[in-house]
C-alpha cells in the first residue's frame, strides 16, 4: 500500500495551484532534524535566517526569472518576502568559497569505479587488491595508479591514496598492494567529508520530492520512494537495518556498473550533460504520537508494512 498518492494522482495534484498550507506542514516536519543539526553544531537562528534569505534570493533569481529578462530586486522581494534592501545586499555579495575538499568527489569516484568495473573485481564481485603502481604488480594486472587516472588526471594517485588512507577506506600493505576495506566509500574520519555528503545527499533527495510536487512541474516524476514497518522490537529493527545494508550493497554495485557504461556511451554526445544521484536511507526511532505523526488507527495494525512513493 502507498503512503503517498500514486504517480498519476501526484501528477494531477502537481499541475494545479500552489498549496501554501500543505507546504508549511511539510516544511515544519523537515525542519525538525534540521533544528537538531543546528543545535548540535552551534548554528544559531541569526545565521540560519541569513542562509535562508540567501537561498530564497538565489532560487528566485535562478529558477523563477522571466523569459529573456533578469529578475529585478522588487520581483524577487515579492516572490520571497525578503526585504528589497536585503535582496540587493545578497545579490551583490561575493560568492562564498566552497570549503569542501576537492579530493572528496575524486576519492569517492575512485572507490565507485573500483567496486563496479569488472576489471577491478574478483570472480565473486569483491574488489581486487591493487598494486599501488604498475611496476609493483604483475604484467597485465590492474593497479591503483591506472584506476585513479581513469577517474581524473588532475589529481595524483599518491594524493588520492593518502586521502583514502586518512579516511580509513583503504589499507596500503607492506607488499605494495592497496586493499579496499569496505564495499563503498564510507569515511571513518573527517567531519568535513561527512558534511559534504550530508549536503549533497539530502539536497538531491529533497530536490526530487520538491520537483514531483511543483505546481508547474514539467517532465516525468522522479523516483522518490521508501517503505516502513511498525511495532517492531529493538532486535527486529536491528535485523531490518542489517538486511537493508545488504540490499543496498548489492544494488549499489549493479547501479554503478550500469552507470559506468552510461558514462562511456555519453562521451561522444555533444549535447547538454546531466548528473544523477541514486541513494537509500534507513532510519530507526521509537514510535511516538504527536503532530504530524501516525494516527492511532494506523499504529493499531500490527507490523503493517507500507510503501511510500
Amino acid at each position: 500500500m502507498s503512503e503517498n498518492p500514486s504517480p498519476s494522482e501526484s501528477a494531477a495534484h502537481a499541475a494545479g495551484l500552489p498549496e501554501p498550507a500543505l507546504a508549511a506542514q511539510a516544511v515544519a516536519q523537515v525542519l525538525q532534524p534540521l533544528a537538531r543539526l543546528m543545535i548540535g553544531h552551534g548554528l544559531q537562528l541569526p545565521s540560519m535566517l541569513e542562509l535562508l534569505k540567501k537561498a530564497l534570493v538565489d532560487e528566485a533569481a535562478n529558477a523563477y526569472g522571466l523569459h529573456d529578462k533578469a529578475s529585478s530586486d522588487t520581483r524577487i522581494a515579492l516572490l520571497t518576502g525578503v526585504h528589497r534592501k536585503d535582496v540587493r545586499r545578497l545579490r551583490e555579495a561575493p560568492e562564498a568559497v566552497d570549503l569542501a575538499t576537492p579530493m572528496v568527489p575524486v576519492a569517492a569516484s575512485v572507490v565507485a569505479r573500483w567496486i563496479s568495473n569488472p576489471h577491478y573485481l574478483n570472480a565473486d564481485q569483491t574488489a581486487r587488491p591493487l598494486a599501488r603502481t604498475p611496476k609493483r604488480g604483475q604484467a597485465g594486472e590492474p593497479d591503483f595508479t591506472t584506476l585513479v587516472a581513469e577517474v581524473s588526471r588532475d589529481v595524483g594517485a599518491r594524493a588520492v591514496l593518502d586521502e583514502l588512507e586518512r579516511l580509513g577506506v583503504v589499507d596500503l600493505q607492506d607488499d605494495g598492494y592497496v586493499v579496499l576495506k569496505a564495499n563503498a566509500f564510507v569515511p571513518k574520519e573527517g567531519l568535513g567529508e561527512s558534511f559534504h555528503f550530508l549536503a549533497a545527499n539530502v539536497s538531491d533527495h529533497l530536490a526530487a520530492a520538491v520537483h514531483n510536487l511543483a505546481p508547474d512541474r514539467s517532465g516525468p516524476l522522479m523516483l522518490e520512494q521508501s517503505a516502513f514497518s511498525l511495532d517492531l522490537s529493538a532486535e527486529q529493527a536491528e535485523q531490518l537495518q542489517t538486511r537493508a545494508r545488504q540490499l543496498w550493497a548489492a544494488t549499489l554495485q549493479q547501479f554503478l556498473q550500469t552507470a559506468t557504461v552510461a558514462e562511456q556511451r555519453s562521451q561522444a554526445d555533444q549535447g547538454a550533460k546531466h548528473r544523477v544521484r541514486f541513494g537509500v536511507y534507513f532510519f530507526d526511532a521509537l514510535q511516538t504520537q504527536g503532530p504530524g505523526k501516525l494516527s492511532k488507527a494506523t499504529i493499531a495494525r500490527p507490523n503493517k508494512r507500507k510503501a511510500k512513493s
